[in-house]
C-alpha cells in the first residue's frame, strides 16, 4: 500500500523525529502523503516573508532518501532517469526525472554524487514506494531506502548560507550552488547540499535522527524561523517550480513543462521513455506550461478554468494557483495552447463565477533583488 493510499484509508500517519520541537514552536499539523507534517507555525504569510527576507528552516523529512552504491551505480541510474548522471562530477547534484514509456513524468527527483561510488536520490513522498521499486528493479541490492532513521532539514533565505556556515563550519562555506558533501559535525556526519525548493539560496541537511534535535536547535538559535508546508508551497509557486501531482504528472512530457534541461538524449543511452522524448523534442509543442499573473484583485486556485477574454470555451485549467505574499497579487500556472502561451497574452480565470483578468508573464513570478 502506498503512503497516499494509506492516508486515504485512515492508516496511521508517520510522525517526524522532531515532532515535539515542532509542537514547542506552535506547529499546526496536517496529513501529507502518509506523514503528519507541520502546515504552519506563526502563520503562512509570516513564514513566507521570513524566508524571503531572512532565513527559515523546514523539516522535509517526508522526502524519501534512497541510495545506489557501487562502481556501476551511475550506469544503473542512467537507465531509469532522464539526465545523464554519468557526467555528474563527484560532489555535485542535479535535477532529473523518472518517465514512463510515453515520456510522461512519473516523478521529479534530485540526484547527488557522493564519494566512493555512492549516489543519493531524493524522491517525492507520495511516490516513494514506486520510485524505490524502480531503482531496485535495475540495481537490486545495490539500492537501499534509508528514510527511516534520518532527518532532512532545508534552510532557505538570503541569510541561509551565513547561518549554515556559522553552524556547520568552513566545509559548508566552501560549497557552491548544487554542490554536496558529507561533513563531520558534533561527532556525527551531516550530508549537506546547496539545493532547495523556494527560489532562495540555502542548503539542505540530512542527519541521523539521534542528532536531529541538536541540529534543529542550533539552526533556530542561529536565527532560522521554523516554516511549514504552507509557506513552502507559496515560495515554490512564486519561484515557478513545478509540484508533481499538480503541474507535472504521468501525462506531462518534460518539454511542454519547460524541463528539457533535465533530459539528456545526445549520449544515446537507453532509459525508460527515451523514444517518446526523442520524438517529442523533434516536433513543435502544442501546449506549454504558462505563468499567469492577475491584473485585478482575486486569487486563482488550482482547477479554475482559463478562457480567452469574453470567450466561452475553456482553454485550460490552472494546475497551481494562489496569492503571492511577495508580489501581493494572484498567480497561477496552466498548460495553455502554444498560441496563447506567449508573454503579454491577456486571458481570464473564472474565480467563482467572476472573470479575473490575467496576463501571461515570463517565469519566475518572483525574482530576488539584485543586491540580495
Amino acid at each position: 500500500m502506498t503512503e497516499r493510499n494509506r492516508e486515504a484509508s485512515g492508516g496511521a500517519l508517520t510522525h517526524l523525529t522532531l515532532r515535539e520541537r515542532h509542537l514547542t514552536h506552535g506547529a499546526r499539523f496536517a496529513p501529507f502523503a502518509g506523514w503528519e507534517m507541520p502546515l504552519q507555525y506563526e502563520g503562512i504569510v509570516a513564514e513566507h516573508h521570513a524566508v524571503r527576507e531572512r532565513v527559515g528552516v523546514f523539516d522535509v523529512s517526508h522526502l524519501a532518501r534512497a541510495w545506489v552504491e557501487g562502481p556501476e551505480a551511475a550506469e544503473l541510474l542512467r537507465s531509469v532517469t532522464t539526465f545523464d548522471v554519468t557526467t555528474l562530477p563527484e560532489g555535485k547534484a542535479h535535477y532529473s526525472l523518472y518517465c514512463n514509456e510515453s515520456g510522461g513524468i512519473e516523478d521529479d527527483v534530485f540526484i547527488y554524487h557522493l564519494p566512493r561510488d555512492r549516489w543519493l536520490v531524493i524522491h517525492n513522498a507520495a511516490n516513494a514506494e514506486q520510485d524505490f521499486e524502480r531503482l531496485r528493479a535495475v540495481a537490486g541490492e545495490a539500492a537501499s531506502e534509508r528514510t527511516a532513521g534520518t532527518t532532512m532539514l532545508a534552510v532557505q533565505g538570503p541569510q541561509a548560507i551565513a547561518l549554515l556556515s556559522n553552524v556547520l563550519g568552513d566545509g559548508f562555506a566552501a560549497l557552491q550552488p548544487r554542490d554536496c558533501a558529507e561533513l563531520e559535525w558534533q561527532g556525527t556526519s551531516v550530508l549537506v547540499a546547496r539545493t532547495g525548493y523556494t527560489g532562495e539560496d540555502g542548503g539542505e541537511c540530512i542527519v541521523g535522527a539521534d542528532h536531529a534535535v541538536v541540529l534543529w536547535d542550533a539552526l533556530v538559535a542561529g536565527g532560522a524561523t521554523p516554516a511549514g508546508l504552507g509557506a513552502r508551497d507559496t515560495l515554490r509557486l512564486e519561484a515557478a517550480l513545478p509540484l508533481h501531482g499538480n503541474d507535472i504528472d504521468s501525462t506531462t512530457q518534460p518539454y511542454e513543462a519547460g524541463l528539457g534541461f533535465a533530459v539528456s538524449l545526445d549520449d544515446g543511452a537507453s532509459f525508460i521513455g527515451r523514444e517518446a522524448l526523442v520524438e517529442a523534442r523533434s516536433r513543435p509543442r502544442t501546449r506549454r506550461l504558462a505563468h499567469l499573473a492577475a491584473r485585478a484583485r482575486g486569487v486563482p486556485r488550482a482547477g479554475y478554468e482559463v478562457r480567452e477574454p469574453g470567450g466561452a470555451d475553456v482553454v485550460a485549467r490552472l494546475t497551481s494557483g494562489g496569492h503571492s505574499p511577495s508580489l501581493r497579487l494572484g498567480i497561477g500556472m496552466a498548460y495553455l495552447p502554444a498560441r496563447l502561451a506567449k508573454p503579454g497574452t491577456l486571458l481570464e480565470v473564472d474565480v467563482r463565477g467572476r472573470a479575473l483578468p490575467v496576463e501571461v508573464i515570463r517565469r519566475p513570478f518572483y525574482r530576488k533583488p539584485k543586491d540580495a
